[in-house]
């Protein structure tokens, strides 16, 4: 397999609470329930999809990885075998040996559960030690907070702020924070990702 379609692939990987499978139509219904709690679609600095939109949301995002932009994944709660958010590899620059993790999102019911750092686990593990990735980037919005201290306590350090980065749907522009992981330093994310999970 080549280096690209080895970015592209997506392939499933489990860790702990959570398993990543391969996005597909039939976690359309899962998805939809599990942006209920919390109208997580009205978070107006995020990119949720509501209910009736994740059907299309799904469409979206496999084809995009059918034009070789992203590789999606479902991420499922192995405790009740139900997809409870979306995650996806994204900017991939082949030549600098870099992508971003990215597009992401989980139900209410799972934050602060384990799921989120089992799956950056996951991701940054393919990412550094099978892609051989020198750096991993991580973007959000100046205003999700939420985010930023997610993103800070994997170990990502801040590069800076794109200011007025993007225009949103609702005409809000959006100043983008970029964090990232260095190949350098990723023994000692990964062992801090351990060390949470461990102590659950």
């Amino acid at each position: 397999m080549s280096e690209w379609n080895l970015c592209l692939a997506a392939p499933p990987m489990e860790h702990g609470p959570v398993r990543l499978e391969p996005l597909a139509a039939e976690h359309a219904a899962d998805l939809a329930e599990a942006v209920v709690p919390g109208e997580l679609w009205r978070t107006w600095y995020a990119s949720v999809p509501a209910p009736e939109a994740v059907g299309e949301e799904i469409e979206r995002r496999l084809q995009k990885q059918a034009e070789g932009d992203i590789a999606a994944w479902a991420v499922v709660e192995r405790r009740t075998g139900s997809a409870v958010g979306m995650t996806t590899y994204l900017n991939f620059d082949l030549a600098h040996r870099r992508l971003e993790i990215g597009s992401t999102w989980l139900g209410q019911k799972v934050q602060g559960t384990g799921i989120n750092p089992a799956m950056k686990l996951l991701l940054l593990q393919r990412a550094f030690e099978e892609l051989g990735c020198i750096a991993v980037e991580f973007r959000t919005h100046w205003h999700n907070h939420q985010s930023r201290a997610a993103i800070a306590r994997l170990g990502a350090k801040q590069d800076g702020v794109l200011r007025n980065h993007r225009i949103l749907p609702d005409g809000t522009l959006r100043d983008t924070v970029v964090f990232s992981i260095l190949d350098s330093e990723w023994p000692a994310v990964k062992a801090g990702l351990h060390h949470r999970l461990t102590r659950r």
